[in-house]
C-alpha cells in the first residue's frame, strides 16, 4: 500500500523559486565582498573546518561560483535534485564553520537550518518529475 500525497505545482515551483533566493544573493556577495566574508570566516568560532578545506580566499570565491550556478539551476528547476545536492553540500560547511558557535547569533544558524529542510525536500521527492511533459 502506497500513501500518497497531492502537492500543488505552484506551491513547489514557489518554494524551489524562494529558497534558490538566498544562493543567488549569498553567492553574489561572496564574489563582491571577498575580503569581508573571509574577514567574517576568520572570527568564526570554528573557522578550523573551513581551513581544513583549504585557503579561506579561495573558499570564498569557489562557494560564491557554486552558489550562483547551483542556485541559478535550481531556480529555473533544471535538474532540481543535483542542484539542492550541491547546495546541500556548500551549505553544510559554511553552517559548521560559520553559524555554530555563535550563541549571539541563533537565528542565522536556524535559517540555515531551514534552508536545508527546503533542500531536503527536493532532494527526497523528485519534483522534476512532476513538470515533465507526458
Amino acid at each position: 500500500m502506497t500513501n500518497k500525497i497531492h502537492i500543488s505545482r505552484r506551491s513547489i515551483q514557489l518554494l524551489r523559486i524562494l529558497v534558490s533566493g538566498i544562493f543567488l544573493v549569498a553567492g553574489a556577495n561572496h564574489l563582491l565582498n571577498t575580503t569581508k566574508t573571509v574577514r567574517r570566516l576568520e572570527q568564526a568560532s570554528f573557522k578550523g573546518i573551513a581551513y581544513f578545506f583549504g585557503d579561506p580566499e579561495w573558499l570564498v570565491i569557489l562557494s560564491g561560483i557554486v552558489m550562483l550556478a547551483a542556485g541559478f539551476l535550481f531556480l529555473i528547476g533544471y535538474k532540481t535534485r543535483w542542484a539542492a545536492i550541491i547546495l546541500l553540500l556548500v551549505l553544510i560547511p559554511i553552517t559548521l564553520s560559520v553559524q555554530v558557535g555563535q550563541i549571539n547569533t541563533l537565528g542565522p544558524l536556524f535559517k540555515n537550518i531551514a534552508i536545508l529542510g527546503g533542500l531536503l525536500f527536493f532532494i527526497i521527492n523528485d519534483t522534476d518529475k512532476l513538470f515533465k511533459l507526458k
